[in-house]
């Protein structure tokens, strides 16, 4: 497989695959809300539109980075995400640069979202398509950020080379700016457990996978099950 890794400026063209990867935390937070149950995740082009949206629907959540907003029902973190149940629900994510990767690609004939806990799933969807060329878009820091280029090289690796220790992968991300800002507070919307939770490799069996719906770009999770003898938390069920 021939895996190329650009930044969302350095995209000039939308390439047949891509792998959008936003560890820390955009698609830590989507995986975790499939997880509690939601239903799709409708990725909003700017706040104004995550509103417009939430308002057009009132039974759907919006979530942003930062602070808590008005409009809003919660912030983009794992750690506050995992005690709220969003069972049946359409979730509205609004991020720096996650959804601002992924809206970039949206032409793509196949677009996956991604972070550590969902690594080997999305590696064992692009072996199932046999994809001969995949971009991996490292979304944090204009393509520079060490965490989403660690986990975007972990999948590359494992799409070939099944059996890949993620051991080093996971320490060049827990040293990266973002971890160190997360830890430090620096950035705002932060639970204490929110670094750990980004960290967690193969947490759910399942790729997520972004179409177009009506002229919005939707995220669904694509259930991937797990080969005999993996790891057991890689076979969690999804509310």
């Amino acid at each position: 497989m021939d895996a190329r890794f650009l930044g969302i400026t350095d995209l000039t063209e939308a390439p047949s695959v891509a792998v959008v990867v936003d560890v820390m935390r955009a698609f830590t937070v989507a995986a975790w809300a499939f997880a509690q149950g939601a239903e799709k995740i409708v990725l909003a082009e700017s706040l104004d539109e995550a509103l417009a949206l939430k308002a057009r629907h009132p039974d759907w959540m919006a979530l942003k980075d930062g602070p808590p907003a008005p409009g809003f029902d919660t912030v983009n973190s794992p750690g506050l995400l995992r005690s709220i149940d969003f069972g049946g629900r359409t979730v509205v994510q609004k991020t720096t640069a996650g959804t601002v990767g992924a809206l970039a690609v949206k032409e793509s004939s196949l677009v996956l979202c991604a972070s550590f806990v969902v690594a080997e799933a999305t590696a064992r969807l692009l072996r199932t398509r046999g994809s001969d060329s995949v971009t991996f878009v490292v979304t944090g820091e204009e393509g520079r950020a060490d965490e989403d280029l660690a986990c975007a090289q972990y999948i590359a690796r494992r799409v070939t080379e099944a059996e890949t220790d993620a051991a080093a992968f996971l320490r060049r991300a827990a040293d990266s700016r973002a971890a160190a800002e997360l830890a430090e507070g620096v950035r705002q919307g932060v639970h204490p457990d929110d670094v750990a939770l980004c960290l967690e490799v193969d947490r759910f069996p399942f790729a997520m996978v972004a179409t177009m719906e009506d002229s919005l770009m939707v995220l669904r999770p694509h259930a991937m099950p797990s080969p005999t003898g993996e790891n057991p938390r890689a076979s969690a069920d999804i509310r």
